[in-house]
């Protein structure tokens, strides 16, 4: 995707240094808001999310009270701005909901997933009344997806054939075979948010290295759960996939899924769902597999 290029203003007289005076005044008064009421640097996504919304309220106002002619190209900037700042926030988390721990996550026993929180997914009532929306975390300093989260709407949804993967290789990838796997190959490169809901292909940012049993007997039947309802009702969906990594590990252990229908909840889930493959043993470490005895 490129990135978007924002006009620079060339200064020719006295009077066009005015509308930057006055941004640089807005800034000042948004800091000045936040320090007197004792800001302290957020500690979770939706405190970040809630922050930047206030500043931006305060800073939009004073703009529209005082500028006229760059409100419009001051508001893109200032909107890329607070997304760029949303990813940071994220990245610093590890793109991981801080309440689930693999600690609390039963041992695999046979079933591809286990209910989280009573079954039961937690999207803000912001982002449920907001426009659609998608959002892929970055990459982390060992190259690892962080959370992927979208406002499923008819309009995300792709009209065309997905393009080739093969190219992305997420941390943890092998090419490996084994007999007793489904298509034989142990690892697929599994969309966090998969193409059928957003027809986002080929980017690293969406893609894990997922074995085939948790791509296909795991997470397919919920994504095409929240695909079949959006087709049938044409009414939006939230959606979020979380890789669960353990320390430093290149493989994740699992995803969290969670999803919402925001005008009747008809889908609701909140789930963890293994990254195993039966009759194989993973090292998470590194990938390395082998069949088990």
């Amino acid at each position: 995707m490129k990135k978007k290029r924002y006009p620079t203003y060339r200064r020719k007289s006295k009077r066009k240094k005015q509308p930057a005076k006055k941004i640089i005044t807005g800034l000042i008064l948004c800091i000045t808001i936040a320090l007197c009421n004792g800001w302290k640097p957020p500690d979770s996504l939706d405190k970040a999310r809630e922050q930047s919304e206030i500043f931006c309220n305060i800073f939009f106002t004073y703009i529209e009270e005082n500028t006229k002619n760059f409100s419009e190209n001051i508001s893109e900037a200032i909107s890329h701005t607070a997304y760029k700042i949303l990813e940071q926030t994220g990245n610093q988390a590890g793109g991981q909901n801080a309440d689930i721990s693999l600690e609390n996550i039963p041992e695999y026993s046979g079933s591809p997933c286990v209910e989280l929180d009573g079954n039961i997914p937690e999207f803000s009532a912001e982002k449920k009344n907001g426009p659609a929306y998608e959002f892929y975390s970055e990459l982390d300093a060992l190259g690892r997806c962080g959370y992927a989260e979208s406002k499923i709407t008819p309009q995300l949804m792709p009209t065309e054939e997905r393009g080739a993967i093969g190219m992305i290789k997420p941390t943890g990838w092998h090419t490996v075979k084994y007999d007793n796997v489904d298509g034989r190959y142990l690892y697929n490169r599994c969309h966090l948010i998969g193409y059928q809901l957003t027809g986002e292909n080929a980017n690293e940012k969406n893609l894990i290295t997922g074995t085939r049993y948790l791509n296909v007997t795991g997470m397919l039947p919920f994504e095409n759960e929240v695909a079949d309802y959006v087709h049938s009702t044409g009414n939006p969906c939230m959606y979020r996939v979380t890789p669960i990594f353990a320390g430093k590990e290149l493989v994740a252990r699992g995803v969290e899924m969670e999803a919402e229908s925001v005008k009747d909840q008809n889908v609701a889930f909140h789930v963890f769902v293994y990254n195993v493959q039966p009759g194989i043993e993973i090292d998470y470490q590194t990938g390395n597999s082998w069949q088990q005895p």
